[in-house]
């Protein structure tokens, strides 16, 4: 009974814990819901939402971990520095995965590369 009793103060803060990573999450998934809107936006001048949705889908975000932890570091980020700190970690996190996914998609779709231009023939 004691050893169980013992145990309780740490299952408390373990909750306690599981709970701040996935407040921490909710906002660095709004944070990077923003970025991704912001980036389609600025550089395809377009809604895209099929795009959108490949880079904050948690099967893109396991490729950098488990998924609510991703979102937690990217609330962190927030919480440090505003937005300016979360799209930063955005940027330097995330982005070049997400630029290699898509290089690997367009290729599979018989896309140019990017920055390549077509040939003229």
């Amino acid at each position: 009974m004691a050893a169980r009793d013992a145990a309780k103060p740490a299952r408390a803060a373990a909750k306690r814990r599981e709970d701040v990573e996935r407040e921490e999450a909710w906002i660095g998934d709004a944070a990077l819901a923003l970025y991704v809107r912001l980036k389609i936006l600025g550089e395809d001048g377009r809604l895209d939402g099929a795009k959108a949705v490949r880079m904050t889908s948690n099967e893109f975000l396991s490729g950098l971990g488990e998924p609510t932890g991703v979102e937690a570091e990217i609330g962190r980020a927030y919480a440090a520095g505003g937005l300016e700190a979360a799209f930063r970690h955005i940027e330097e996190r995330l982005l070049p995965l997400f630029a290699r996914q898509e290089e690997k998609r367009r290729r599979r779709a018989g896309g140019p590369r990017r920055g390549v231009l077509p040939r003229q023939d």
